[in-house]
C-alpha cells in the first residue's frame, strides 16, 4: 500500500473495515476514478484478530461483494437453535451462508480499492478534525508518532462504535455517535470441541446470555469460535469474560482456549442524521448493526455503498440546498434499506430479551416434533413468541417488519 500522504483529497475515509472500504470502492467506481480518495486506518485491515464471529448470509453478502473461496472458511447449510435445557432445533438450508476469514476478506477489499485508484495508508490514525473557513475538513493524522494534516471537503467516518472522531466538534454534535445501545461481546477461539463444520449453533438462556445469546461457529476442521453477547444492563452483574469462562467450563471442559477477544457493539438504530456539512458516517460508527442478531458485516457493506454514492453526488453540486438534501437522502436511503427494520427490531428487543428460559424450552420441545423439512426461520421465531401471549403482544411491532 502507498505510504506518502498528500495534503488534500476530495474524500478522506477514516477507518478501513467493510464500511470504509466499500465506501472508498464505491466512490472510485461511480466517479470512474476521478474522485481523489484516501482511506486511512491505524492498522492493516487484514491484521488478525478481527473481533467478529464471521458468519454471514450468502445471499445478503453477494448483493454487495462477490464471494471468493480464498476468504471463505466454511460453507454453511444450517443452524442449530439450542434452548436452555439443551434441546436442539435443526434448521437446514443448503449453502445458506459462509464463515468468513475476515482478514483475507478485508485484504481483498483493500487491494481492489487501491486498484480502483484510492490512496491507502494503514499506519495512519485519524486523531481529530475541524472545519476551516473554506469549508474543508482538516484531519490530524498520526503516522509513526508524527502528526500531520490532510484536508478534504468530504469525510467518511467509518471508525467503528463510539464518537471517536466527532467528539467535541460542535458542528457534528447532532450526528449519530455510533454508541446507540452499546453491548459487550466476547468470544474465544478454541480447539478440541466436537462440532458440525457446516452448521452454526445459537444458544439461548438467561444464566449465561441474559439479554443476548451465545454461539458456536465453526472456523475449520480444528478450531471453533465460541462467544456471547449480553444486554447492556447486565454488564455489572454478568461479566462477559466470567460468563464465557463458566460456559466453557461447564459445556466444553476439554476445550483448549487459544485466544479470547472482545469489544462493544452498537446495537440500536437511532433517529439521528448520519451526514452533515460533508461529514458522512457509515457502518458501526452510524449504529447500523442489527439490534437483535447483532450482525454487522453486510450492514456495513450496505451502509458504505450508500454513503459512497451520496458523497460523490455531494461533491458534484455547488448548491448548499442540494448538499443538505443529499445529506438527508443518505439517511433516508439507509432507513429504506435496513434502518426502518432495525427501528422495529429495537422496539421488539426489550420484549425478546425478557423471554424466560421455560418459554425457550417449551418452544424448542414443540419445534423438535415438527418434521425438519417443515421448519422455517419464521416458524421457529414465531413459535418462541407464541409460548407467551403477553410476549407476543409486546413484540407486535415485529410482525410488521418488512
Amino acid at each position: 500500500m502507498a505510504q506518502k500522504l498528500a495534503k488534500e483529497y476530495d474524500v478522506v475515509v477514516c477507518g478501513a473495515g467493510p464500511a470504509g472500504l466499500n465506501a472508498a470502492y464505491t466512490l472510485c467506481s461511480v466517479s470512474d476514478g476521478q474522485c481523489r480518495v484516501a482511506i486511512l486506518d491505524k492498522k492493516e485491515p487484514w491484521r488478525e484478530p478481527v473481533s467478529c464471529a464471521e458468519a454471514v448470509s450468502k445471499k445478503a453478502l453477494e448483493q454487495f461483494w462477490p464471494s471468493n473461496e480464498a476468504w471463505i472458511r466454511q460453507h454453511l447449510d444450517g443452524v442449530y437453535f439450542t434452548s436452555p435445557d439443551g434441546t436442539k432445533v435443526d434448521f437446514t438450508e443448503d449453502d445458506c451462508g459462509y464463515i468468513l476469514n475476515r482478514a483475507l476478506f478485508h485484504r481483498e477489499m483493500a487491494e481492489k480499492v487501491e486498484k480502483k485508484g484510492a490512496f491507502c495508508h494503514f499506519s495512519a490514525e485519524c486523531k481529530s478534525l475541524f472545519r476551516d473557513s473554506e469549508g474543508f475538513w482538516n484531519v490530524d493524522v498520526c503516522i509513526d508518532g508524527v502528526i500531520s494534516s490532510v484536508r478534504a471537503p468530504v469525510i467518511v467516518d467509518a471508525t467503528g462504535p463510539g464518537a471517536k472522531l466527532t467528539h467535541g466538534v460542535p458542528l457534528l454534535e447532532t450526528l449519530e455517535a455510533g454508541d446507540n445501545d452499546l453491548e459487550p461481546a466476547i468470544f474465544a477461539i478454541v480447539e478440541n470441541v466436537e462440532h458440525n463444520p457446516k452448521h452454526i449453533e445459537l444458544l439461548f438462556g438467561n444464566k449465561y446470555f441474559p439479554g443476548g445469546y451465545g454461539w458456536v461457529f465453526p472456523r475449520d476442521s480444528k478450531t471453533v469460535n465460541i462467544g456471547l453477547v449480553n444486554g447492556r444492563k447486565y454488564l455489572k452483574t454478568h461479566s462477559p469474560r466470567v460468563m464465557l469462562q463458566q460456559f466453557l467450563a461447564k459445556y466444553y471442559p476439554s476445550a483448549v482456549v487459544k485466544s479470547i477477544h472482545g469489544g462493544a457493539i452498537a446495537c440500536g438504530q437511532s433517529l439521528k442524521p448520519i451526514a452533515v456539512a460533508g461529514f458522512f458516517k457509515s457502518g458501526d460508527a452510524a449504529s447500523c448493526v442489527n439490534p437483535i442478531s447483532r450482525s454487522g458485516i453486510v450492514e456495513a457493506l450496505d451502509s458504505g455503498h450508500i454513503v459512497g454514492e451520496c458523497a460523490w453526488k455531494w461533491l458534484n453540486t455547488n448548491s448548499t440546498t442540494e448538499k443538505k438534501s443529499i445529506e438527508a437522502e443518505t439517511y433516508a436511503r439507509w432507513m429504506k434499506a435496513q434502518g426502518n427494520t432495525h427501528l422495529r427490531l429495537s422496539k421488539a428487543k426489550v420484549a425478546f430479551s425478557s423471554i424466560q428460559d421455560c418459554h425457550f424450552d417449551k418452544a424448542a420441545h414443540k419445534l423438535a416434533r415438527i418434521p425438519q423439512k417443515n421448519r422455517t426461520l419464521f416458524r421457529i421465531f414465531f413459535t418462541v413468541l407464541c409460548t407467551s401471549p403477553s410476549l407476543l403482544w409486546k413484540m407486535r411491532s415485529f410482525v410488521y417488519v418488512r
